[in-house]
Formats: structure tokens, sequence, C-alpha cells
């Protein structure tokens, strides 16, 4: 079976100290957090960024910046930052939500598809955006993450790669647990990862609770996975984690009792098609 690819996904936009005191807000702290994941067996960093000192989503530039030149000074990890930008206000949202790219990151996320969230909140992912983006990426040699919710947003990404819009192999990140989209158990990881284009690579995630079993369902079915405090602030029932490394490690653990190999960052960019790393 083909290496595993461990995703940390560092602070995520909405968990608080308040929740958890271990959540990173500077960039600093998150770029400290990404290096005790790659440290761990992380082959891939998820980025977002906070207001260091509230905590508060942001999106400006120099944060990812700092986070990306820290990373990169201290390690060969792939950063993959976030276009979701749920909270941004902006003249034009939909091209703010692309600077992350022109940072020249490893991936990107994209997310295809709108879906509704509890509170009267929707995630807005217009279809002429989501082909703006893909094409963004693709001119600028970003890998876009193609963040999955529900099968129609499946079927709308696999109509990206189909249109030439995502450079092969196809990477996508099933997401799980989010109300109000796919459910968090095996039967709907089963029904996406059936759906798959030829040749795609996947990860899986599942939030709270449903991280464990999910991301292991993921290892056993050959997918790849995605961890940490984005996701999950729990390591097990009443217990917070202390760092995200917490969960890298707890993946390493498991896939070596499944006898699966962890990818290096190295060996993930060959999986996922990317260049070396700059010498």
């Amino acid at each position: 079976m083909e290496k595993l690819i461990i995703t940390a996904a560092l602070a995520g936009s909405a968990p608080t100290r308040r929740q958890n005191p271990h959540v990173p807000y500077s960039p600093r702290e998150i770029a400290e957090e990404g290096l005790r994941c790659w440290r761990a067996g992380a082959s891939v960093i998820h980025v977002h960024v906070r207001d260091p000192q509230t905590g508060a989503p942001a999106f400006e530039r120099e944060l990812f910046a700092e986070v990306v030149e820290r990373v990169r000074a201290e390690s060969d990890l792939l950063i993959n930052l976030t276009t979701s930008a749920f909270n941004l206000e902006a003249e034009d949202v939909g091209e703010a939500r692309l600077m992350p790219v022109d940072l020249a990151p490893d991936l990107c996320s994209l997310d295809v598809g709108s879906l509704n969230f509890r509170e009267g909140r929707v995630f807005i992912n217009p279809a002429d955006w989501v082909d703006k983006a893909a094409a963004r990426m693709l001119e600028r040699g970003v890998k876009p993450e193609l963040e999955v919710f529900e099968l129609g947003h499946l079927a709308q990404a696999a109509d990206l790669v189909k249109g030439g819009l995502v450079a092969p192999p196809p990477y996508f990140q099933l997401c799980l647990g989010i109300p109000w989209g796919a459910p968090a158990d095996l039967e709907a990881l089963l029904a996406l990862k059936s759906r798959l284009p030829k040749g795609a690579q996947w990860s899986a995630l599942g939030t709270g609770p449903n991280q464990l079993p999910l991301t292991t369902h993921a290892m056993l079915l050959g997918g790849h996975v995605r961890v940490g405090f984005e996701d999950n602030l729990y390591l097990s029932r009443g217990v917070k984690a202390d760092s995200n490394a917490q969960f890298v490690e707890r993946a390493v653990r498991i896939a070596g009792e499944l006898q699966r190999e962890v990818a290096t960052p190295a060996e993930a960019r060959a999986i996922l098609g990317l260049p070396a790393a700059p010498a």
C-alpha cells in the first residue's frame, strides 16, 4: 500500500484558547506547532492565521508570510495555505481569498461547492470562483487540495479535473462530520471514495470524536489523513491535547500497527506530483 501522508491542520479559524489553551494564535506559535508536527511525522501542514492577540480569524498577507518563512527556514514540510476566509471582508472577496496563492505555497485548499452551516451561516463558494481559483493555482504551480463536504461537491471537483484545471494527480480532502455535509461514518466515506476520479489521491478528516475512527478507516482504505486542532481539540474523551503533534504521533502509531509506512515530505511531494523542495 502507498505510504501515508499525514496533514496537520494547526489552528483553523474557529477553535479558541477558551476551548483549549494550547491553540496557537501568532505566526510564531503556528510555525512552532507545524515544526513539532513535522518532527512527529507529518509531511504537510494546513495553515489558517489568527489575530496574534485576540485569536480572531485573520487573513493578512504578512501573517501567512511569516508562518511560511519560519517553517521553510527549518524544515522541508509541504505548506498548504487556506483560501477559505469565511470571515473575510473586502471589495472583491473572491480575489482577496486567492492572496495566499501569491506566497508560493506547495498547496492551497480549494473548497468546492457551497454549504449551509448551523446558526444561519452559509459557506459560499460560487462555481465561477471555484473555476477561477483552480485556474490561478494551475498557472502558479500550486496544488489545489480539493475540499469536498458532500457528493455534489465531489462531482463539481471531478468536473474541474475533467476540464484540465487540476494537474494530475488530483488531490481530494474528504471532509466528514461538518453539519450539514456528509456524516462522519464509514458509509459516507465509502460513498465518496467510490466516486473519486481515476488516479486521484485522497485524504480524509473527521470532526471531534469522529477524527480517530475516520482517519483509521482512511488508512485501511489506502487514503491519507488529516488531524489536528482545526478538527478536534481532544486526544481522548475528556482529555484535551497539548499539541497538534500528539494527534500526529497517534496517527503514526496506528499506521505502524496497520503496517503502513508514513511518507516523508519528499515522498509526499512525489505522491502528489509536486517538484522537489529547493536545496
